[in-house]
């Protein structure tokens, strides 16, 4: 007999397509919850569970030192399982339907100044061999089109139109984009595949971002790599493939985008996601303003 578990991570992975580390990270979650039930009674079932049971959790999770933001993601799994048993009809009262998110201090993201970019650019070296074709790549695709870290992994051979100068990705909940590319980033990729072709091994001839051997490259290379880079041109806490993506957007808001084809770029589905970057924009615009208002100037 299938379990509710069982069902519920059918249910994720073939009707909301999510991704094998979203899926992992949710059934782990409601595991670990009942596994912290059956500690006080063992023969206590999920679909029993009423609203106290939960909220002892969450006393038991932020006395353990878990951060308020961690403590949501959890709730958000287990509000995604009942709202699965609820749809399935294996309950009739979601446990959940009146929980409040704990509050969370809100972190602005800070991007990289257009100076920074520029540094990255010009200042550091990127040997013409394999690597330094990549390693620039790697940053001009983040720069260029706003994709995500995984996207950028799960990149293929095939997805870039060399006749079109674009780059068809895969995003979230398996939503496809295409994505123009700018001449320079064209061109630096029409180079990189060159490199790419010369390497001895390659063990997916379809992918496209490779590490030297011929590997697929992890997560964390990605994010070391940005890192690293960036290290050397900026003083800022947070160097990573995100703070590229936020600062792709950002720059474009900056200099007269419009807020639904950044959505399109970044592959939003609303605008409500999309208007966070609005934020450093407005920075922006009020510094341009100040400047160029004459009262100001008085």
């Amino acid at each position: 007999m299938i379990t509710s578990q069982q069902a519920f991570c059918d249910y994720l992975q073939k009707e909301k397509n999510y991704s094998p580390h979203t899926l992992t990270a949710y059934l782990n979650d409601v595991a670990e919850f009942e596994s912290f039930l059956k500690t006080h009674d063992a023969d206590v079932i999920l679909e029993t569970v009423v609203y106290s049971q939960i909220r002892s959790w969450i006393v038991f999770l932020v006395e353990n030192g878990l951060s308020n933001n961690s403590v949501n993601r959890k709730m958000s799994s287990l509000k995604s399982f009942y709202r699965f048993l609820m749809k399935s009809k294996q309950i009739e009262v979601n446990p959940l339907q009146k929980h409040k998110s704990l509050k969370t201090p809100k972190k602005v993201q800070i991007p990289f100044s257009e100076k920074e970019l520029e540094m990255v650019f010009e200042e550091n070296d990127y040997p013409g061999d394999f690597e330094g074709v990549r390693n620039r790549l790697i940053i001009e695709l983040f720069y260029t089109t706003g994709m995500r870290r995984a996207e950028l992994i799960a990149l293929q051979v095939g997805d870039y139109s060399v006749y079109n100068k674009t780059l068809k990705v895969l995003g979230k909940r398996n939503k496809e984009r295409v994505l123009p590319l700018l001449e320079c980033t064209a061109a630096l990729l029409n180079r990189y595949l060159i490199e790419r072709n010369r390497l001895t091994v390659i063990e997916n001839k379809n992918l496209l971002i490779l590490n030297k051997n011929g590997h697929k490259v992890s997560e964390s290379f990605v994010y070391r790599l940005i890192n690293d880079y960036f290290s050397t041109v900026s003083e800022k806490t947070k160097k990573s493939p995100h703070v590229l993506r936020h600062t792709f957007a950002t720059h474009l808001l900056n200099n007269g985008a419009d807020l639904n084809s950044v959505k399109e770029l970044l592959g939003h589905a609303s605008l409500s996601s999309t208007q966070i970057y609005t934020h450093s924009s407005l920075a922006e615009l009020k510094r341009v303003y100040q400047d160029a208002h004459p009262r100001n100037r008085k």
